[in-house]
């Protein structure tokens, strides 16, 4: 009885101290963290969220940007971080892709907890002006008769276009080779050029290039159409199903990190995501919000981390 009177008499103490310091968090400036450059997806997504997150906490929200390794630089950085003010946006190549790929600094499912869900894009199969194919049929053809000869870009080995493109050639049984860039920007000034002929790129790093006509868009790796593409097929309608491929963001943090200040987090995000301005900012560059719980993203990221496992094995994908 007295073992059970001292284990609650702390439980409630913790309790206490853990709502103080909610009601004290944050206490100085917030920093997110990014794992690519300016200008990418997650940088987007991360800039959406930190703009109107500074007022609702009263604080200053800084966004970061530390790309480079898969995303991964970011998210080490923050799951090493002690200020008690430090997120990621992470994104699905960070935190489902990579710890299968990569011997990574730190441990993925047991530094950093998810906290946030903010939404998903879809990757996009855009072509060259150059490439002379207008459906993902005719662009299979090509291949075909010139094994080899096409080549695919991607932001880097391991990330969503990569794992996409791999799966498109199981799938079709084509030979196109793998260009991986430092940023999807890089890249897609190859693609605009013609030096390279395709690429499964995420929506926000394309969609002015698309609908600029510099770039063409053949398929989205979705089960459904997105809204901003209206016209353009999923892959299943293009005549390959079975391939399904998005780009998912959302904030974690240490998971050092007390419950209460999760919560805080986590409530404060879901506020700005249900702002007017902010939906429509993150829909203008084909993302969909759905809203999540704590709980639910935990195991939205658990399936995802098992998912990819599988699909990098069975692809045998590696980073060579």
């Amino acid at each position: 009885m007295k073992n059970l009177v001292h284990a609650l008499m702390a439980a409630t103490l913790a309790l206490g101290v853990g709502s103080a310091l909610a009601q004290e968090w944050p206490a100085r400036p917030i920093k997110i963290m990014v794992g690519s450059a300016p200008g990418g997806g997650t940088d987007a997504m991360a800039r959406a969220v930190a703009d109107r997150l500074g007022p609702l906490l009263k604080q200053p929200v800084v966004v970061e940007n530390r790309p480079g390794v898969s995303n991964t630089l970011a998210a080490d950085a923050t799951a090493k971080s002690t200020d008690g003010h430090t997120v990621v946006m992470g994104v699905v190549t960070a935190h489902a892709i990579a710890p299968h790929l990569l011997k990574l600094n730190y441990d993925n499912n047991r530094d950093l907890v998810p906290v946030a869900f903010v939404g998903a894009v879809p990757n996009v199969l855009v072509v060259s002006n150059s490439v002379p194919a207008d459906s993902v049929q005719a662009l299979v053809q090509l291949a075909r008769k010139e094994p080899g000869k096409l080549n695919y870009a991607t932001s880097g080995a391991g990330s969503t276009q990569h794992i996409a493109a791999e799966m498109f050639k199981d799938a079709t049984g084509i030979d196109i080779t793998h260009v991986p860039y430092k940023g999807s920007g890089p890249a897609l000034v190859d693609l605009i050029g013609g030096q390279v002929q395709m690429s499964f790129d995420t929506l926000p790093s394309v969609i002015g290039q698309i609908k600029n006509s510099k770039i063409r868009a053949l398929a989205v790796t979705t089960a459904k159409r997105n809204p901003q593409l209206p016209n353009v097929p999923t892959l299943a309608e293009a005549g390959v199903p079975g391939i399904e491929m998005s780009a998912w963001y959302g904030i974690y943090m240490p998971a050092s990190t007390p419950k209460a200040v999760q919560d805080k987090v986590h409530d404060a995000v879901n506020q700005v995501l249900a702002m007017p301005e902010t939906r429509t900012r993150l829909e203008a560059v084909g993302a969909e919000i759905t809203p999540m719980t704590q709980v639910q993203f935990a195991q939205f990221h658990a399936a995802e981390f098992k998912r990819f496992g599988e699909i990098i094995k069975k692809n045998n994908i590696r980073l060579d």
